[in-house]
Formats: C-alpha cells, sequence, structure tokens
C-alpha cells in the first residue's frame, strides 16, 4: 500500500464519519515557543484546551512534522524520522474513549479491499494507563482483546499533559508485533523493537494541577468537555504495510536513498555503516525539501539553523561515502519526485527550492575547503609543538563558527596521528547548549500563560474597524496585569487591555503595530503595543496615564493619523516594491519575510546574487513610476481557493483561513494575500527612496526603503550634504564626483609615499639591530623594545630583515613594540636556531603569557601580544629566560 494511499485511506474513513477534514498546517508553528509543528495535535491546542473555541465537534488531518531531537538516531533505528507525517483524529467535547477505540479499531483491522489499513487482529497489543479500567474494559468490548495482549503501564509512558497546569488525562497506544525474529516476547512493556507503536489516543479527562515532572502533578477534578486526541504515524504504518524493514525504505523516502547509492557505486545492504549514512541523507534531504517548501532558509539560528545542520548533514554523508562531487540536484529531484502526489505544492515551488539546495551545498563546500585548510594550520601547530591532542577549543570553533562536522574533525586528527581533546569540545558544547536552553526557557518564560485569554477568547472575536475607522466606541472585556486578570488597572501600570471592538492595528503580516490611544470616562490608556495572543482575539498593552480603567468600563479607541498614513504608505510600498523586484528578477525572486511601519519598510527575498547598482535603480524607477502612475488600490475578501485562482500572492510563513482579504495595486500587477492596512491609491505612497540592498543569508537578499516624508528627508539630507561639498571644494555639482575621485588618488598616492618614506626609515635601523645582537648560550640574539610603532607588520618586517643579516648563525630575533595602545611582539629564527631547539612559535606564547595576551605561529616566525605596553621588557626577559634553558 503507497503513502499516499493510506493518507486517502484515513480522510476519506473520518470524512464519511462526521469530521470535518483540515488541511495540513505548515511546518512553521503559530506557536511562538514551537520552530516547528512537532505533533498532528499542534494546530489544534487551542481548541481542545479552550483557549479559542472549537469550529467543529470532530476533525481529522493528516499534518507535516518536524521534530530534530533525536537526529543523531536517524539512520540507526527502523523508526527515527525528522520529518513524518501524523495522521489524527480529534473531537471536541463530542464523542470520547468508546468512540476513539472504536474507530481507531475499524480501520485497523477492516481489510485493504474495503477501505482499511487491513492488520491481522492477532498482530495487534494495546498499552493502557495502569488505573484506566474503562479503556480496558472498552478494548475487550469493542477489539474482543484478550487480557494478556492489554499491558497496563505508569503515568511516564501512557499519561498525557502539557507539561504546566491545564488539561491532562491518560492514552492508550496500539502497537504492531513483528514477530520473533525482530526480538524478545513479552509485549509492548518489553520496550523493545519488535514492537512498533502505530496508534496512540489520548483521553483528555482530568483539569492537572503545579507541579514539577512529568508524573508529581495533583489531579484537580474532570474538565466538563472532554476531548479525544489520536496519532497514527504515517510512515510506521507505510513501513509495516509495504513489507519493508524500516521507514527508509518506503516508497517516499528508498528513491533518495536509491540515489545516493548509485551515486556512490555503493550497495544499499552490503555495509551497515554505508546503510545508516544512506538513511540518513534520504531522511535529511526529504526533510530540507520540505522545509524549504514550506518557506524556511537555511541561515545561523533558529528554523534557519536546523535547516543548513540537515542539508550539511546530507552532504557530509554523501562525502563519507566517498562523493566529494555536488549530488543535491540529483537527490532533491529524487525526493520531490517521491513526495509531489502528496503534496502538489513541492512542484509549484520546486525552482526555487532546488535554486536554495545547491547554492547551500555549493556554498557549505566551499566551507569545508576552508575548514579543511583551518584544520591544516592547527594540525601544524600542535605537531610542532609536540603535542598529540588537538585543543578542544579549536575543534569547537572549527565546528560552531565555521559548520565544520566533527566527525570530519577527528577523521582528520586521526589521520595526522592526532586525537581530539574531546572533554573539552564536549564541556564547550555543554555550555552552548545550557545556554540556547536558557534563551529558550526565557522567551517562553516572557509569554503569558495563554490560557488566561481563554475565557475572553470565549467571548467571541474581537472585531477589527480600523480599515474604516481611527476611532471607534467599544467595552473593555478584560485587563491583564502582570499575566494575570484583574479588574482594574491604576495609573502608571503597565497592563493589557481586551476590547470587544478595536481601530487599533495588531502587528501582523509584517506590519507592526499602530500607536494611539484608549480613553474612557476618568482615564486615558497610552498605547504601547498591539498583538493577537490567540487566534481571533486583540490585545493592547498599554499604560496608563491617568485615572483608573475597570473591566465593564465603556472606552474609545483612537488611532494616530499621521501615524497610520505613514504605516499605510509603507505597507503599501511594500507591494509595490515586491511587484518591482519580480518584474525585474523573475517570478523566482519571491518574498520571504518583510517589515513595515511609519516611514520605513524592508523585504526580504529569494535571490543568491547581489544585485547591481543599476538593477536597484531599476526597481526604485518601477517602484515610484507606479507610484507617479496613480495606480489604483482596492480590497476585496474572498475564499482561499477563489483567491489563488486569481493569482493572489500567498506568502510564506503567513497563516491563511478559509476566507482571506486579497489586496490589489494595478490590477494584477500586485495581488497579494494581505490583512493590513493600506493607501486609496498609489499615489498616495509617496516617494520611495531604496536606501539599502544586502545578504540574509546565502540564498536571501533584503531591500530596505524610506517611504514618503521620510524618504524626502532623507534626499533633503542629501542635497544639503552635496552643496556643503559643491561650497567646500568650489567644485560644481556636475563634476563632484571627478573631483572626489581626483582628491582619492591624490590622497593614496600621498600614502603610498609616506609608507616609502616609513619603510626607508624603518630599514635604516636594521644595521642597529644587528650590531646589538649577543651570545646566549648556544643562540646570538637581538632582543630590542622598538617603542612605538605604526603597525605589526612594521615589527615583522623589522625581525625578518634582521633574521636575513643573522642567518650564517643560530640566530634568534625578539623585536617588541607598542602598536596602538597595545604590545606586539615578533620572534624570527635562523634554520641553525631551530636546530638547536628554539622554536619561533613557543617563545611567542611565552612572551604573550606576561604580556596578558596570546600568540603563536610557525617555529621559524610568531606572533604575540597583549594589552599592556608596560610589560614589554618583562616579556622580552620572558623569552630569553626560554632560551636559557
Amino acid at each position: 500500500m503507497q503513502t499516499a494511499d493510506i493518507q486517502r485511506r484515513w480522510l476519506e474513513f473520518f470524512g464519511t464519519r462526521g469530521h470535518t477534514v483540515v488541511p495540513s498546517a505548515s511546518l512553521v508553528s503559530d506557536d511562538p515557543t514551537l520552530l516547528f509543528t512537532v505533533a498532528g495535535m499542534v494546530p489544534f491546542v487551542p481548541y481542545l484546551t479552550g483557549v479559542v473555541p472549537a469550529p467543529y465537534p470532530r476533525a481529522t488531518s493528516v499534518q507535516k512534522c518536524i521534530r530534530t531531537n533525536d537526529i543523531e538516531e536517524v539512520g540507526k533505528t527502523p523508526r527515527h524520522g525528522t520529518f513524518f507525517q501524523m495522521n489524527g483524529n480529534f473531537s471536541f467535547g463530542d464523542y470520547f474513549k468508546e468512540g476513539a477505540i472504536g474507530y481507531a479499531w475499524e480501520l485497523l483491522t477492516t481489510a485493504q479491499s474495503d477501505g482499511g489499513l487491513g492488520f491481522q487482529e492477532k498482530d495487534l497489543w494495546v498499552t493502557v494507563y495502569k488505573d484506566d479500567d474503562e479503556a480496558i474494559a472498552l478494548w475487550k468490548k469493542i477489539a474482543g482483546l484478550p487480557e494478556e495482549r492489554i499491558q497496563r503501564l505508569d503515568m511516564d509512558t501512557n499519561y498525557w499533559s502539557t507539561g504546566q497546569p491545564g488539561p491532562a488525562g491518560p492514552c492508550s497506544e496500539i502497537f504492531f508485533d513483528r514477530g520473533p525474529a525482530y526480538g524478545v516476547d513479552g509485549g509492548p512493556a518489553t520496550d523493545d523493537d519488535r514492537y512498533v507503536e502505530i496508534w496512540n489516543l489520548v483521553f483528555m479527562q482530568y483539569l492537572r494541577g503545579e507541579g514539577t515532572g512529568k508524573n508529581d502533578f495533583e489531579i484537580l477534578g474532570e474538565l466538563p468537555n472532554k476531548n479525544i486526541d489520536t496519532g497514527m504515524g504515517m510512515e510506521r504504518v507505510a513501513f509495516l504495510t509495504q513489507g519493508v524493514e524500516n521507514m527508509y525504505e518506503i516508497d517516499q523516502v528508498r528513491p533518495v536513498l536509491d540515489a545516493a547509492a548509485a551515486m556512490s557505486g555503493r550497495r544499499y545492504g552490503a555495509d551497515h555503516d554505508d546503510d545508516v549514512r544512506m538513511r540518513v541523507i534520504a531522511d535529511h534531504v526529504r526533510s530540507s525539501l520540505m522545509l524549504m517548501t514550506d518557506g524556511v532558509a537555511p541561515g545561523n539560528e533558529g528554523r534557519g539553523y536546523i535547516l543548513r545542520r540537515l542539508l550539511r548533514r546530507s552532504i557530509r554523508a554523501m562525502r563519507l561515502l566517498g562523493v566529494d562531487a555536488p549530488s543535491f540536484e540529483v537527490l532533491f529531484a529524487a525526493s520531490r519526485d517521491a513526495m509531489s502526489s502528496a503534496y502538489p505544492e513541492i512542484t509549484e515551488h520546486y525552482d526555487r527550492v532546488s535554486r536554495i539546495a545547491l547554492g547551500e551545498e555549493e556554498a557549505f563546500l566551499r566551507t569545508l575547503a576552508a575548514g579543511t585548510t583551518i584544520l591544516d594550520l592547527a594540525v601544524a601547530e600542535t605537531t610542532a609543538a609536540g603535542a598529540s591532542t588537538l585543543p578542544g577549543d579549536t575543534v569547537f570553533q572549527l565546528h560552531d563558527t565555521f559548520g565544520f562536522p566533527l566527525d570530519l574533525t577527528l577523521e582528520m586528527a586521526e589521520e595526522n596521528g592526532l586525537t581530539v581533546d574531546r572533554a573539552e569540545f564536549d564541556r564547550l558544547m555543554a555550555e552552548q547548549r545550557t545556554r540556547a536552553k536558557a534563551d529558550a526557557k526565557s522567551k517562553k518564560g516572557a509569554l503569558a500563560d495563554l490560557s488566561v485569554y481563554g475565557e475572553f477568547r470565549a467571548a467571541g472575536e474581537t472585531a477589527f474597524l480600523g480599515y474604516d475607522e481611527l476611532q471607534a466606541e467599544t467595552t473593555v472585556l478584560g485587563i491583564l496585569v502582570g499575566g494575570q486578570s484583574v479588574p482594574v488597572a491604576h495609573a502608571g501600570d503597565i497592563a493589557e487591555v481586551i476590547l470587544a471592538e478595536t481601530t487599533l492595528y495588531a502587528e501582523s503580516g509584517g506590519q507592526d503595530s499602530d500607536e494611539g490611544a484608549i480613553v474612557g470616562n476618568g482615564f486615558d490608556l497610552e498605547v504601547l503595543d498591539v498583538q493577537k495572543p490567540v487566534k481571533g482575539l486583540i490585545s493592547h498593552t498599554v499604560q496608563v496615564r491617568s485615572g483608573e480603567v475597570h473591566v465593564g468600563d465603556a472606552a474609545t479607541t483612537q488611532v494616530d493619523p499621521v501615524y497610520r498614513r505613514s504605516a499605510t504608505q509603507a505597507h503599501s510600498a511594500t507591494h509595490v516594491i515586491h511587484a518591482a523586484l519580480r518584474q525585474t528578477l523573475g517570478h523566482d525572486a519571491h518574498q520571504s519575510g518583510s517589515y513595515n511601519k511609519a516611514g520605513y519598510m524592508r523585504l526580504d527575498f529569494s535571490w543568491n546574487q547581489a544585485l547591481s547598482p543599476a538593477t536597484r535603480s531599476e526597481i526604485e524607477e518601477i517602484s515610484n513610476i507606479a507610484v507617479r502612475d496613480n495606480l489604483p488600490v482596492s480590497t476585496r475578501v474572498m475564499a482561499l481557493d477563489e483567491a489563488k485562482s486569481l493569482g493572489a500572492m500567498a506568502l510564506f510563513g503567513e497563516k491563511y483561513g478559509d476566507t482571506v482579504r486579497v489586496v490589489d495595486i494595478g490590477g494584477p500587477w500586485s495581488r497579494e494575500l494581505c490583512a493590513g492596512t493600506h493607501v486609496g491609491a498609489s499615489a498616495e505612497i509617496g516617494m520611495i527612496s531604496l536606501v539599502s540592498e544586502s545578504s540574509v543569508g546565502s540564498t536571501n537578499r533584503r531591500v530596505e526603503a524610506l517611504v514618503g516624508l521620510e524618504a524626502f528627508r532623507e534626499f533633503a539630507a542629501e542635497r544639503a550634504l552635496v552643496q556643503q561639498l559643491t561650497s567646500s571644494l568650489k567644485t560644481p555639482r556636475d563634476q563632484l564626483a571627478e573631483r572626489i575621485a581626483d582628491l582619492s588618488a591624490q590622497l593614496k598616492a600621498a600614502e603610498k609615499t609616506i609608507a616609502q618614506y616609513e619603510s626607508a626609515r624603518l630599514t635604516e635601523r636594521v644595521p642597529a639591530l644587528v650590531a646589538a645582537a649577543s651570545p646566549l648560550g648556544a643562540y646570538t640574539v637581538v632582543a630590542e623594545n622598538l617603542g612605538t610603532l605604526g603597525s605589526a607588520d612594521d615589527v615583522r618586517m623589522l625581525a625578518t630583515s634582521v633574521r636575513g643579516r643573522l642567518t650564517e648563525t643560530a640566530a634568534v630575533v625578539v623585536l617588541a613594540a607598542e602598536v596602538a595602545g597595545k604590545a606586539t611582539v615578533i620572534v624570527a629564527t635562523t634554520a641553525s636556531a631551530r636546530d638547536a631547539g628554539a622554536k619561533a612559535g613557543a617563545l611567542a606564547r611565552a612572551a604573550s603569557g606576561v604580556l596578558g595576551g596570546g600568540g603563536g605561529g610557525k617555529d621559524d616566525l610568531a606572533q604575540g601580544g597583549g594589552a599592556d605596553p608596560s610589560a614589554i621588557p618583562a616579556a622580552i626577559e620572558a623569552v630569553l629566560a626560554e632560551l636559557r634553558r
């Protein structure tokens, strides 16, 4: 049974049983505490927890998911994958345990010829929470399972909660027994790979209290509305029904594995380590394809970092298979062909995805080359110092800064007869993880517990009236101070205010929130921020400037009209520049992010090279011509499918409901799904000044522009600067560029002359330094404090020049100087001195230790330094002491 067929059967089964079929949400989660959608239930959490009223009594979905917490296990077990599909059915106060168990058993055991999944009843086991007698009785009643195939397990495996006060309840898991060839008898309780969990039924029936762990919380009572959340692992069911050994061999994954095998010339199944590498490639390429299709781009933090890690692990695995040449063109095409029948949008976005993947591969292959150079130098320095272990901080820097894989470092170190200080590396990695966890925890803690918004959202959605009005009468529905609901906020308080209606725009779609006020009888609130903490609810963060505001008070929202006008100009300018980009560069230049506020906008777009000055000017001109032509701006509300059929652009990272707002500027020239505020016609945007174009990753660029009055002010400032230059240089404006170029050339010539003079002056010091050479044991030593010099290069030039005059002796030259307020030391040695045991790198480190800095280099020439120039005499003495040994 093909994976796409399992998906079809699932949706048809539950769809014909009264469940609303909900399309998969994006892999980019709406939940601010999650990078990705990590489980099938994630899009339904607001409904399951009661924060947002469920729009349907029961639902079903096949949800795309990404989890990377077990990334090191990928390829090693039959079931660990970073991308997976979770088939779920959900009940929101409708059916409960009996319905969930009945549906699961019916779908699993119905013959494939009758639309089911065709599992044999004798191969299925279930686990239940140890005290859930009700579930046990239902399994016996509905499925006829004997007592020995129902196992009671503890809270740590068969009890669900969010980890904080809220809904909780027991769960029941269904396992498939692969048979004695795969492990020991004893059922799922043995925790053996023989028994594969395929479906988890969560019965949300209790309200849990505070607790510090997974199973040490208090049950406060039963929920008024009991919910069902189930999840069946698509890939697990696929590999069982397709008769293969693991999820990497199913129809949606195996083609990539086969492509990797063909490119490497190695046979899958012949070598365990190679098999693991091929599975890693197959998994990671598929995950990367799905992430990029959903708009994620490689980067150095957050989602982008996870994607980049997946891509780089794939490249590394191909390298270990003996493939050093680019491989993504073949691998990603194989994954596209395997996945597009289930997800047609892959084909639609594949040109963009492929370009990003190939660009990232090219960049990382360059990184590997650069990292190899850095590693070679570290190996040489370690060997020269007589050590056998690469420092852990060097290995960490290669891994953290350059993205150089640890296993490649280990391999290359071993080839050179070295080991790696893993203890130090692991310590630095642990520190980094601790910092990351602390950062994530602080971000999570900074958000108010979303359940506090539940009672307000239950009263209905906040009506946004700001498209047509800047002022509206409303009622205060709730007040939060410090994340807690309170009846009143006093003068000076920072509070969140929930209103029945508002004209103040909440930050979304790249547009910053409105500025303004909320006033009423006896109170005046300054609006600091406006957000949507949960779907359908708008919260206003305010400072109480005067008076007291109470829940139930009548209030008036007031948008700052000047700010709103400038904000609408900036948002409309964002659409105009996006259209101009696509007109100039083609449809591959797709928006990947934006931000706009009064007078300013920035737009990120998929492109892998810098824009030329001519292209920037063309985009700016097209944008301003659109303003000049006063194109009509219109907004319409329609069904999402209708909007897409009209060519409206749905932007990556944005979430859309069934009904959407379409903004046209000049008809189809710019047609986007957008809930932001806009001008009435393009001439109202005013001037657009493109002030910056830069890189935001290997596959994305960013343009920034000033809009309206801010653009005029920028031009006025530049005009004043030009006038000042024409006056100072006594040059007409049309000759200003040529005049400045001439002055620059003259300055460079003067600097060159000065440099030549300084070089000659330094050279004159060489004879005196040579004459100062004196014997010290087996060496001839020149050790001098040169005073203050212009650069470390000056010190180095003198040291090498002096050494050049002493090549016939075992000479050690130690020169130090104050450069830019800091101490610099250069040590140079002749061949005879090195033969006698003098190593420049070791001597430079000895000097640096006294100077409070660091140093090193090769045996013949090395540099050190520190922050304390007054310690130069002591640093020179430290070198001499080393030579006396």
